[in-house]
């Protein structure tokens, strides 16, 4: 994991390996380049022509791009890597957090191999240093955890320093330990998004969240599948039967010292989504070992609360099942009784991961919790809706829903409100069972946030992040985010349960 540090050195005379600033679009007609605030000595080193010598070099500002210059004698630095802003904010504001995280990202990207590199900044307040911290882990992060990458092999960036930050002020001290304690909890969630599912099965994911709950005094509750059997959860076996790795249920806890607020995530896990008897079709099963990314970014965010001592109280529960065809699966027409006492006809086997949400669902309500957020890579056609980047809330509380969304918004992952029309609950109507786990296509996002809804415990405020979209990038990387497992909606939980700790959601 890549080392964070606050440092008072001035730029030129800092020891790295790398000199990272900031470089904009000037505002006004007559445009041009400008150097970012953070870097002025950077800029007197250059006699005052950092911003020509980068703009002869290509660079115009532009988010994104990155421009690298060697140090003239001034500098102990070997080299500057010039990071764009997009347009210069006005006078009487500053760079945006979002900003600031991409274009860190962009560098540590862009120093892979570098052991260590001085970032030159703009910081104005505690909340930029969190910003340009949590984008350089992040965008430092690499899994190389399967490659033979030889003893030559370079490695992420090793060290970031952060310049213009104040190590002894609380605030900017409390900010760079958030951002250590975010980043290092959203790269283990990407770690196992990642992870092979020959490697990660249900099992293999429950014994890893026991061994973080010993290391940072969480309660760690396993449900085998004997315990799943006696007690009922007949939608997580319904979906784990066909496989020879069977399901599990975890519970982790995080309890605060005072009487806190409680809020529980759900998580989806299906360690590998083959679809069942309902079997995908080849080019759509090749990635689905990050179905599990639900259940990733709920253990992370239980685990990062417990790191930074939130008040308040956090029940991860983690669905876990492998959706295989065999013999012994579950069958399109079966019916399953859940764990709530309701049966539901199977339709579709490769809508499998509601039938574990719902099981979950409702052995979180039975804890009162004040607020209930479900996590899953849920349906395709939240993707089609919404895109690559943006995950779907569904809330059966408008002001809730409202809420997640500016949070996810502050904390810099982009989201969208969708609604739970009861016209499509209609569609969901079984002649056999209480109800089907498949309604009509079109509106099929909607039509399964409906579904869930119905194993939510009553007068419980619940909300529903469909990550389907942005969870796993098959992409080329960009900013802080890397190809494979994003860690998508970590920060999101977070930032609820720090709002929830405040009593800014009542």
């Amino acid at each position: 994991m890549t080392a964070l540090t606050l440092s008072t050195a001035g730029a030129a005379t800092l020891r790295a390996d790398a000199l990272v600033v900031g470089v904009a679009k000037a505002a006004g007609p007559k445009g041009g380049l400008v150097v970012a605030p953070g870097a002025e000595a950077v800029d007197k080193a250059f006699d005052g022509k950092l911003a020509a010598v980068l703009a002869t070099l290509g660079a115009s500002g532009a988010e994104g791009e990155v421009t690298k210059a060697v140090s003239p004698a001034g500098l102990k630095a070997p080299f500057v890597l010039a990071v764009g802003l997009g347009s210069a904010p006005a006078d009487d504001e500053a760079y945006a957090s979002e900003v600031l995280r991409t274009a860190a990202g962009n560098a540590a990207r862009a120093l892979h191999g570098i052991k260590k590199a001085a970032f030159a900044l703009p910081i104005e307040a505690a909340e930029d240093i969190e910003a340009i911290g949590e984008g350089a882990l992040l965008g430092a992060y690499a899994f190389t955890a399967y490659q033979d990458r030889g003893a030559d092999a370079k490695g992420p960036l090793a060290e970031v320093a952060l310049l213009g930050a104040k190590p002894r002020d609380k605030a900017h001290k409390a900010a760079a330990e958030r951002s250590i304690a975010l980043a290092e909890e959203m790269n283990r969630a990407r770690d196992l998004i990642n992870t092979p599912p020959n490697d990660l099965t249900p099992e293999a994911f429950a014994a890893v969240v026991s061994a973080a709950g010993k290391e940072h005094g969480l309660k760690v509750q396993v449900l085998d599948e004997k315990a799943l059997e006696k007690g009922g959860f007949g939608g997580i076996l319904g979906v784990g039967v066909g496989s020879e790795n069977p399901p599990r249920l975890v519970k982790i806890s995080y309890t605060h010292a005072k009487n806190a607020k409680h809020l529980a995530f759900v998580g989806k896990g299906i360690t590998y989504d083959s679809g069942g008897i309902s079997l995908k079709p080849a080019g759509h099963n090749e990635t689905m070992k990050c179905d599990m990314s639900g259940a990733a970014a709920v253990f992370a965010a239980v685990v990062a609360a417990a790191r930074l001592g939130i008040e308040v109280n956090v029940t991860g529960w983690l669905a876990l099942a492998e959706n295989m065809p065999s013999g012994s699966a579950t069958r399109p027409g079966d019916v399953l009784r859940m764990y709530s006492g309701k049966t539901v006809e199977v339709l579709n086997t490769d809508a499998e991961g509601r039938l574990v949400l719902a099981d979950a669902l409702w052995k979180a309500s039975e804890e009162k919790p004040d607020a209930i957020v479900d996590v899953a890579t849920l349906t395709g056609a939240m993707v089609l809706a919404l895109g690559d980047h943006t995950f779907g809330i569904m809330a059966n509380d408008d002001a809730f829903r409202t809420a997640i969304h500016e949070i996810a918004e502050e904390s810099g992952e982009q989201s969208w409100p969708m609604p739970l029309p009861a016209n499509l609950r209609k569609t969901m109507d079984s002649p056999t069972a209480d109800l089907a786990n498949m309604g009509v296509r079109m509106g099929g996002g909607l039509v399964a946030g409906l579904f869930l809804k119905e194993f939510v415990g009553e007068g419980i405020t619940w909300a529903h992040l469909d990550i389907a979209g942005p969870a796993f990038n098959e992409g080329a990387p960009h900013g802080y985010t890397p190809k494979g497992g994003t860690g998508s909606s970590v920060r999101t939980l977070l930032r609820l349960a720090e709002r929830t700790a405040s009593g800014d959601l009542g």
